[in-house]
This record gives structure tokens, sequence and C-alpha cells, in this order.
């Protein structure tokens, strides 16, 4: 096998370029190994081994070479050295002088050197910590030790979103009059501590729960007391399904977002996400009406919606929690996460981050009043030039004040409802609109009429001269009228 110099650490790499830099003067130079000696202080011998080894191999030449049985023992042979370790491995965990006592026994049926006791003493303590650990205080305590854990202490904002579900402690009124708890889906800044998304919903967590929280998450908020955003470098959740999703793998390829997952069935590394879900019931669920600890139900019949508690929910996450110190950063949220001048990587168009995320996607057809969808009629004047054609739509069911239309699989505009959003479209922006749109059509008319005159124009021209050549032929000579005295 090969070995090349990317093979050796630095510090051996480093040492052999030093050695080199030693007998340069006599490599190149021509200077005498005797007064490299003197000038060096180092011996003759040396430097002529260091000479011939670095012309025969070149720089790795110039390594020192290590034995074969290095990190061997040589003083047993490697049965014994094996009976040794698995008597140090035994639970209980014998003494060291035990373990002597047994080898030397040993040693002596199969007539074997007898070790000493620090031979055994040093075979022992060079025995791997995690391999003790695991054989005598069993599989649980190897992973609290051992397990090869994801790195969750972030050093800048957006490094790491943590996100996870949890059912509230709060019974509410569905749509059917029935009671019901809610889902409540967060991601959250590893480093800060601040909210970067949330979803409120009856139901279980699933995969467009997750999506629609991730594009609030991303995305630029509304409201201007929330400026939390950006592309995360890793999104570090758990092992449910909604989570490990295929969708959600493609998303995160496509945004270049690293996925991270905790162990399946056990919840260390996300104490952060934890200790949030901990605060909501503490400091916000606990006075609302309809809360009950423990999911059991209250003593009177809940009276708040899901709506309701949304609204409640939203201004205690943006104007109590981003904005209270964290007890373990001692820094607010908000603060955190906004100071050294942060910009936070963002998608190139919010179209983009629809077309991913947005997943309730609906063929629709454009009619000349607009999209008719859920009986809410959506209008913006673009949609003029595609009255009559199937287009696909994309809405966050949380605001139904505006859709995603798209055609033929891209973006095409942000279709509202002017009766959701409360605003108003001009006349003249819709009367412009359609005069642009039917000038289009006329031009497209006049083309190919152009076209279809343009091949028949000549079979036009020569049926014309015919029936001319025809009327000259057939047509009679002209008689003058004569007079009765004329002869």
């Amino acid at each position: 096998m090969v070995t090349t110099l990317t093979q050796f650490s630095e510090a051996e790499r480093q040492q052999a370029l030093e050695r080199y830099k030693t007998i340069k003067p006599h490599l190149e130079e021509g200077v005498k190994l005797t007064t490299v000696s003197k000038n060096t202080k180092k011996a003759y011998s040396t430097l002529y081994r260091w000479v011939k080894a670095y012309k025969s191999e070149g720089l790795i030449g110039l390594i020192d070479k290590k034995r074969t049985d290095n990190g061997k023992c040589r003083v047993v042979n490697n049965d014994l050295k094996f009976f040794i370790e698995g008597l140090a491995l035994q639970k209980p965990r014998p003494s060291i002088a035990s373990i002597h006592r047994k080898t030397v026994e040993i040693a002596k049926k199969n007539n074997l050197k007898e070790p000493s006791y620090q031979t055994v003493y040093n075979i022992v303590k060079k025995i791997n910590p995690a391999l003790i650990t695991l054989a005598q205080e069993g599989t649980k305590a190897y992973k609290e030790k051992y397990d090869l854990l994801f790195n969750r202490k972030s050093t800048h904002p957006n490094e790491i979103w943590q996100a996870d579900h949890s059912l509230l402690d709060i019974w509410l009124i569905d749509e059917k009059g029935k009671s019901k708890r809610p889902w409540l889906t967060t991601i959250i800044d590893d480093y800060s501590r601040a909210i970067a998304g949330y979803f409120l919903a009856f139901q279980a967590p699933n995969t467009q729960n997750t999506s629609l929280t991730l594009h609030q998450a991303i995305w630029y908020k509304k409201d201007p007391n929330w400026n939390i955003c950006g592309i995360p470098e890793t999104f570090y959740t758990d092992h449910g399904s909604d989570f490990t999703s295929l969708h959600l793998e493609q998303v995160s390829a496509d945004i270049k977002m690293n996925l991270s997952f905790s162990l399946a069935g056990q919840p260390r590394g996300r104490g952060i996400i934890e200790r949030f879900f901990s605060t909501i019931n503490q400091l916000f669920i606990c006075e609302l009406p309809g809360y009950m600890p423990d999911g059991q139900y209250p003593e009177k019949p809940p009276t708040m919606r899901i709506n309701e508690l949304e609204i409640l929910l939203k201004d205690f996450l943006i104007k109590n929690y981003n904005r209270r110190i964290h007890s373990e950063t001692q820094m607010k949220p908000l603060e955190m996460w906004t100071q050294g001048a942060f910009i936070p990587r963002m998608p190139d168009t919010l179209a983009e981050l629809d077309l991913l995320l947005l997943t309730e996607a609906k063929s629709r057809k454009v009619h000349q009043d607009g999209i008719h969808f859920h009986n809410i009629k959506y209008i913006e004047p673009t949609l003029a030039a595609y009255v009559g054609e199937e287009v696909v739509i994309r809405y966050d069911p949380r605001d139904m004040a505006e859709i995603r239309v798209f055609h033929e699989g891209k973006f095409l505009c942000r279709a509202l409802s002017y009766e959701l959003a409360g605003e108003s479209i001009g006349l003249k922006d819709i009367i412009r609109a359609r005069n642009k749109r039917k000038k289009v059509l006329k031009n497209e008319i006049s083309e190919r009429y152009d076209f279809v005159n343009a091949l028949l124009e000549p079979e036009v021209k020569d049926s014309t001269n015919i029936e001319k050549k025809e009327e000259i032929k057939d047509s009679p000579k002209k008689k003058y009228k004569r007079y009765i005295n004329e002869k």
C-alpha cells in the first residue's frame, strides 16, 4: 500500500519538515555533514541517517517509524492479556489484586511467564472506559456517557432550530361543538430561545402542519414586533413521521437546510423545546378557562374556541415570551436573536417557499370574476389573461385572505379576497387589464388573418383576372341608336 504524507498527523509532518530544513544545506548547497553537525549540534550519525532516509523515501523517510507492536503488551502473550481484560470486565468488577492472583495461577498451569502486579495494573488501566461502562453498568449508562450526541450548543442565531409538538393541557370547543384538546407545533431558535413559528390545530401532528409552521418561521412576519425569520443551518427534531417525511427531506435539500434527529424514543437533546412547552402550560395556559393539568377533563364545560386561543397565544409569544429575560441565557430572546447585526439567510422569493411548503394544492378554473374557492372569490388583474384556464392554487388555512396561484408549475400571482382582506381594487385596474387582454387577442386575430390572406392572395388575383377576361369576351358589342332619317 502506498503511503502518503496525508496519512500522518500534522505534528509528524511538521517534524519531517524541520528535519529537512536541518539537512537542506548539505542536500542543496553541498555543505559537509560535519559542518552541519557542528552548526546544529546534531549528532553526525543522526544527520547521516536523515539524509539517507530522505534520498530513499522523501519527506516520509524523515518521520519516525512506529513499532509494529506499538500499543501491545510485550511482557505477557495475547492470550494472557485477553484473560486479564476478561476478568476486569466482570460484574461486579474485581480488584486488581484478585485479577493478578488468578492470572498468576493460569500462567503457572500453562507454563507461561508470570506477570507482575504492575503489568496487570497497566493492562487493566488501558481498557477502553466505554467497554467497561457497557459491561458493568449496562446499555442505558453507556448511552448516557458514550453515545454520539448532536451538538446542540449554538454560537449564533439560526444555527439550529428545534421543532416539536405538544398536546396542550386545555380543553376547547371545536367546530362541531365537541370538547377537544389542541396540538401546538413550535419552532424555537436554539441560540436565542426565540420562537420562530407555531401552529395550533385540533389535528394530530402531520406533515402539512409542520410545513406550514416552517413556512411561517422562515418568511418575514407581518407583525413588526416579530422579526424572527430566515433559513436555519440545521433543523433538529424527533423521529415523528411528519418530521421524517420524504416531503420535508426534499424541502431541506432544496433550501440547503440540514436535518438532524434525536434518538427514537429518547427526548435527550431536545430539552430546550421541552422546557418551552412547560413554560406555556405554567405561565399561559394555566390562566385560561378550560385548563386542566395532565389532560383531565375540567369540572365546567369548556367555553373557548381555538381561534380565540390562537389570538391570545400569539400575543403571549410576541409580547411576553420573546421579550422576557430567559433564565438560562439571561437575555431577552428577541434581543439575543437581533444582536450583532445578524443577517438571516432567506429564500430567493416567497413563491419558491410557497411551492415547497404550502402543501395544500388545489386545481381551479379562472372565471371572469376570479377564482372561486370555499365560496370565496379571489381576484387579481393578472388573472385577466387566464380566464377559462386551469390553474393550481396553494394556500395557508390560517390566512384565507389570499391564495398563491401557479400556472403550468410556475408562480403566477397572489390573488386576494378583498372581503376578507378588507381591501378594495380599483375599477380602472380591472378595465385596464381587460382592455389589455382584448388588445392582445385582437392582435393575435389580426396576425392570423394576415397570414391567411398572404397565402390566399395569389389565388385571389388569378381568379379575378380570369373573371375579367371572361367578362370582356362575353360582353356584347355596343350598338348605337340610329335616328329614323338615317340610312
